[in-house]
């Protein structure tokens, strides 16, 4: 029965969006939103650089807003030293309520490793921080960075691995999950040197700006909200929760959850359910949780 409800739930949120992809190009699926002038695309649309400077960084918002999908993008972070610096991608609504799933790469000194830290916020909530170093240098190539967010879960891949899942648990927690809120993908580059680089003890050295991080390949297969429009979207996004696309119903098959358990135990370096100093009144609902 409670998996029927999430279905009929899945259906009448979609009566407002239709499904469609990103074609890949700069020019026609974004817009840069700050930095005036530091962001710039390139290539006939298929790369775009961000640059960091002491007066700004810059940053960039998708055109279309979405209700859950696959969002992939390929990144080169800033080389060097980069202390003080982070770039990112993420999804975003609006409001003092908005839902938010995050990846922030904090910069590190010259031979150090980056920290890859995400985020996620429901209705608001945020303080679900986990941290982890990469099995690669992120500034040599790029690499690509995924969000999967259907009904029944969140999963964060790098390069095709899972490295962290956050499943719908409302009912059996109580705890809120990002299925109503229409969401932007974004990217930025920007200071955040009082806590980026161990805890804001190591500052931004500006005689190595400009910063530079880029990107490329930037795909979303979701539904686009259309603010209310109804018609043949319906259908659509009925079709997409029926099971006519793949990222609607995906699920982590036992390769896939062995290879998050492989991440976690080498490469997580922070998990807010295991600071207990941080929470003395008892963990998170979802910490708790044993599905």
């Amino acid at each position: 029965m409670a998996t029927f409800r999430l279905f009929l739930a899945a259906l009448l949120l979609f009566l407002s969006c239709s499904v469609a992809a990103l074609a890949a190009n700069f020019y026609q699926d974004v817009d840069i939103t700050w930095g005036d002038g530091r962001a710039k695309i390139l290539d006939n649309g298929q790369l775009l650089t961000l640059s960091l400077d002491r007066y700004s960084g810059s940053g960039f918002q998708s055109r279309n807003q979405y209700l859950f999908g696959r969002f992939d993008v390929q990144m080169k972070l800033v080389a060097g030293d980069s202390a003080g610096t982070v770039a990112t991608f993420y999804l975003s609504s609006l409001g003092n309520t908005h839902d938010e799933i995050d990846f922030e790469f904090l910069g590190n000194l010259s031979g150090d490793p980056y920290v890859l830290h995400t985020n996620l916020y429901s209705q608001g909530k945020g303080d679900r921080e986990q941290q982890f170093y990469l099995w690669f240098d992120p500034t040599k190539d790029f690499h690509t960075y995924s969000v999967l967010w259907n009904p029944s879960h969140i999963v964060f891949y790098v390069d095709g691995t899972p490295i962290r899942e956050f499943k719908n648990r409302e009912t059996s927690t109580g705890v809120a999950y990002p299925k109503s809120q229409a969401m932007r993908a974004y990217g930025s580059l920007w200071n955040a040197d009082d806590w980026a680089t161990r805890g804001g003890l190591v500052k931004t050295d500006w005689s190595k700006a400009p910063f530079t991080a880029a990107y490329r390949n930037l795909t979303a297969d979701g539904c686009v909200s259309w603010g209310g429009n109804g018609g043949t979207s319906a259908t659509s996004c009925a079709n997409a929760a029926a099971g006519g696309n793949g990222w609607m119903r995906q699920e982590l098959d036992s390769n896939g959850a062995e290879r998050l358990k492989w991440v976690r135990t080498n490469y997580m370096i922070y998990d807010y359910c295991a600071d207990r100093w941080r929470f003395p009144r008892g963990m998170p609902p979802e910490c708790n949780a044993s599905d």
